[in-house]
């Protein structure tokens, strides 16, 4: 796996596409380095998650839920908490997703996402601590995509990124052993937002979002993840096991990072109106 795409693509579909790359034009009508129309709304299910999003990446919509627990660090970290994102691909969003345990694309959405985040170090883990070696606060981020039409990846990613910096929780401490409300709401220390771009090989073709007919038809997949200071802090390549040059991969760190730009802006501005 590794494409999010289960189904097979006609051959005729498949040339289309191809013949359209080569001449410079994609399927939908946009520039290659183009993203299709992208929209966040915050706090979509406030009774059932400390944090919330909505994203929308042209007809590709994902819902992100933070949930912010208390429990014991690990052994190996002892003064950090800890954070953790989970995804389940439902019937729902797609009839090429079963029901059933989670299948390798979900993992495999869940790891690209979390590398993104634990790699940017975007949550100060070491603000998560309660008491050093006893209680921690452990925040769960579930990505549950609704409409499947290209590029999960980019907006997962952009809905955790929203709903973690828009979470909050009751501040907690021991007394006796045991735990209880100090009365204080906290926010998730999240200090550093990167964005995940994916940007997919069809032929000797770079596109960024990827639609999904172009995610079936294509060679690889590379997903970059920039930081706030425009830093290249994870990249996974996956889609496929054709190769990708030293000069695609320099390109699609180039796409990446000018992507990044866009997606940052329309973030801060929705973090910004609930604050």
């Amino acid at each position: 796996m590794g494409d999010f795409s289960g189904e097979v693509i006609s051959h005729i579909d498949r040339e289309y596409v191809r013949q359209l790359l080569d001449n410079g034009e994609r399927i939908d009508g946009r520039a290659f380095d183009e993203y299709r129309p992208v929209e966040i709304e915050l706090n979509v299910v406030p009774a059932k998650a400390e944090g919330s999003a909505l994203v929308n990446i042209g007809d590709t919509s994902v819902v992100a839920g933070v949930k912010v627990l208390v429990g014991d660090p690990y052994p190996d970290t002892p003064d950090q908490g800890v954070t953790v994102v989970t995804a389940e691909l439902p019937p729902l969003a797609s009839p090429m997703f079963e029901l059933g345990p989670p299948r390798q694309d979900a993992i495999e959405l869940a790891r690209v996402v979390d590398r993104g985040v634990r790699e940017s170090e975007s949550v100060n883990v070491s603000k998560l601590v309660i008491e050093s070696g006893k209680k921690v606060y452990l925040i769960f981020c579930d990505v549950y995509p609704l409409e499947y039409d290209g590029n999960l990846i980019d907006a997962s990613s952009l809905a955790v990124n929203a709903a973690l910096g828009s979470a909050q929780y009751p501040e907690m401490k021991l007394e006796d052993g045991d735990l209880v409300e100090t009365g204080k709401i906290l926010k998730v220390p999240v200090e550093n937002h990167a964005i995940e771009c994916t940007i997919g090989k069809i032929g000797k073709h770079l596109v960024i979002d990827p639609h999904i007919k172009e995610e079936m038809v294509q060679d690889s997949r590379l997903t970059v993840a920039v930081d706030e200071s425009q830093n290249l802090t994870a990249i996974q390549k996956g889609g496929g096991v054709g190769p990708m040059t030293l000069d695609e991969i320099d390109q699609s760190m180039g796409m990446a990072l000018e992507g990044s730009k866009q997606l940052r802006e329309i973030l801060e501005q929705a973090l910004k109106e609930v604050e």
